[in-house]
């Protein structure tokens, strides 16, 4: 088990700040990443289709006998995490939601923490419920910003619509005196420099990315699954539709040589 590859699924590109994350934390174990380009973005999407599409996901990464399911998909983290567990059986299964809200919660200094996501995520106030178990006297404002996955899928990284739109997202949210700012979709610190720039510099950003990064060296390290390798090995990308333009994206987000990308049927 300790050989096996991590494995890492989102509805699209925005995962990939999970891979360069966990890179960065675990830099030899490998890494198997599904983007269901085909049916992209899961925020508008239904509570009911959401849990088909994690299934289908999960059954995908469970070909490869990863020894860590990792769910880089907030919009599943918040309504189908249940399904991702169920589905893959012994595997553990971490989520960027509880990662990132744990984070949220320490690092915070006056109780006031602002969370940007899909729609679907926003109106499950999975959130402001997983930050409010860790600690009830925070108060947790939400705001959805469903055109971000969009902008980011098309790399829009720096443009000036996009900076438009985050002004206009993010005007109410920051007149209310938080402190933290959770990125919660991980397509969002794609969008990273535009975001900061938007809320000013006495807001922390908390990338859920980076959160679940940590949250999944602590597991294996915990469990004893750690890699014993000690060498570096390129992600296998796996995509439902588009791998053209995903490995553009790839290059474009992640500053490396093009891996292969595979298409698959999901």
């Amino acid at each position: 088990m300790n050989q096996s590859p991590i494995g890492i699924f989102d509805s699209g590109i925005g995962g990939l700040t999970g891979v360069k994350a966990i890179q960065a934390a675990l830099p030899f174990e490998r890494i198997i990443y599904f983007g269901d380009t085909a049916r992209v973005p899961y925020g508008p999407k239904s509570q009911v289709t959401i849990r088909k599409y994690a299934s289908d996901d999960t059954a995908m990464l469970m070909r490869y006998q990863p020894k860590i399911i990792i769910v880089a998909c907030n919009t599943v983290s918040a309504l189908a995490l249940d399904v991702v567990e169920k589905s893959c059986g012994n595997v553990p299964v971490t989520g960027v939601l509880k990662a990132g809200a744990r984070l949220a919660a320490e690092g915070t200094r006056n109780n006031r923490i602002g969370v940007i996501g899909t729609q679907a995520t926003v109106s499950s106030n999975a959130y402001g419920l997983a930050i409010n178990q860790l600690n009830p006297d925070i108060e947790v404002i939400s705001q959805a910003c469903p055109l971000f996955v969009p902008l980011a899928e098309e790399g829009f990284i720096d443009h000036p619509a996009t900076k438009l739109i985050a002004a206009q997202y993010l005007a109410e949210i920051t007149k209310e005196g938080i402190d933290t700012l959770v990125l919660g979709c991980t397509h969002y610190p794609i969008l990273r420099k535009v975001i900061e720039e938007t809320v000013g510099p006495d807001i922390r950003i908390i990338d859920s990315a980076e959160a679940v990064a940590f949250r999944t060296r602590e597991l294996l390290t915990q469990s004893g699954l750690l890699t014993s390798s000690m060498k570096a090995s390129a992600p296998h990308l796996l995509v439902s539709d588009l791998p053209q333009k995903f490995s553009m994206l790839y290059q474009l987000f992640m500053d490396s040589e093009m891996p292969d990308v595979e298409l698959v049927d999901v």
